[in-house]
């Protein structure tokens, strides 16, 4: 009987000291792909002791700010140029700690089966945030519709363009916004996530598409003092685990990246 007690103490002490040493963080995501694979990210961080609480956001600009703020220990929505960019204007302390996906962006419309389709002064919608415009003027150059002065780097702007043979408006809108601009602007450039959540294909559905070697691999952000924290490495590690990779390859069927 004392050895049962002896042993029953010692595994409620293991139990005490299993659940001391869990912890809890908040993860601020996008919606579309980078909630739905973070749900998957948490059930791997589970095992390892970490639990994840996901914070949906509809925008590009709070989930930034909410954790410089300290409302968030981590978010996973963006790629490097835009935290660059954020950090430049905004004067976050903020740091990557390891990439996640890569979602390539598309041009996309009802009007037309073609960017060879687009006639003089059609109108062109693209995100209105510095570095997700910039990355779609540089998709439409890629494609050979303009040209952009290189000097903008990786984030110009419609005034930035230099050669416009085809004289496209330019409309700047919310990245949220777009897949609704479709209705009425002749194409737009829209990013994944926002392109899946209005039930557009990347594979099917766009007229254009970003070529694989893009610089726009997204990333997990913590702020710059908790980048060597273990909950910050077990966050990696578990979304970098084959269970998340397989899933991310099985459900997106190339739409959506593994970008490690």
């Amino acid at each position: 009987m004392r050895k049962l007690r002896i042993a029953a103490l010692a595994s409620t002490l293991a139990l005490i000291a299993g659940m001391a040493s869990a912890e809890e963080i908040k993860v601020g995501v996008s919606v579309g792909e980078h909630a739905e694979i973070m749900e998957q990210v948490a059930k791997v961080a589970e095992t390892k002791g970490l639990t994840i609480d996901i914070i949906e956001f509809t925008d590009y600009v709070v989930p930034n700010q909410a954790l410089n703020d300290g409302d968030l220990q981590a978010n996973s929505f963006q790629h490097q140029p835009y935290l660059d960019n954020q950090i430049k204007d905004r004067g976050f302390d903020l740091v990557s700690v390891g990439k996640t996906i890569t979602t390539p962006m598309g041009v996309y419309s009802q009007k037309l089966k073609s960017l060879d389709d687009l006639a003089e002064g059609n109108s062109v919608a693209i995100p209105n945030d510095p570095t997700n415009g910039g990355r779609a003027l540089l998709l439409l150059q890629a494609k050979g519709l303009i040209k952009v002065d290189d000097a903008a780097g990786l984030s110009p702007t419609p005034l930035d363009v230099t050669e416009n043979a085809k004289k496209l408006k330019f409309l700047e809108l919310d990245a949220a916004q777009l897949p609704r601009a479709l209705a009425d602007a002749d194409a737009a450039v829209i990013n994944t996530n926002y392109a899946l959540e209005a039930g557009l294909n990347p594979e099917k559905d766009a007229i254009a598409i970003e070529d694989a070697d893009s610089p726009y691999a997204n990333i997990i952000v913590v702020r710059t003092a908790d980048k060597d924290a273990d909950w910050a490495k077990t966050l990696v590690e578990a979304y970098h685990s084959p269970e998340v990779k397989a899933y991310i390859q099985n459900k997106y069927t190339g739409a959506v990246i593994p970008a490690w």
